[in-house]
């Protein structure tokens, strides 16, 4: 017994990929295009970080003359980590915005 082939469900899986696809673009370009701008605790460090995890700009914000280096490196590394935390955020918010509209085929 030979298969119907149903051409609209077919059709409609492809509009469906193509929009997919097309979604999968405007996200690749918005994790480089989104920045957030982070802090070490001690307000010494400041890093601009995009959605893509690349730090795009690094400032020091106080004098570093009466600092070690030990301090400068433990200012520096806090600030690096608090620019992944946000870089992840920033990642799902923008994930979320673009395909929360598709459900997930399976949930983990």
């Amino acid at each position: 017994m030979a298969r119907e082939i149903d051409e609209a469900w077919i059709e409609e899986a492809v509009e469906r990929y193509r929009r997919i696809e097309s979604l999968q673009a405007e996200f690749d370009r918005a994790v480089q295009r989104v920045e957030v701008t982070v802090r070490s605790p001690d307000g010494l460090v400041e890093l601009v970080v995009t959605a893509d995890g690349t730090i795009s700009d690094v400032r020091f914000l106080g004098p570093l003359q009466h600092r070690t280096g030990t301090d400068v490196a433990r200012s520096v590394r806090a600030a690096i980590m608090a620019a992944e935390d946000a870089a992840r955020w920033a990642r799902e918010k923008l994930h979320t915005e673009t395909f929360g509209a598709y459900r997930r085929l399976t949930e983990a």
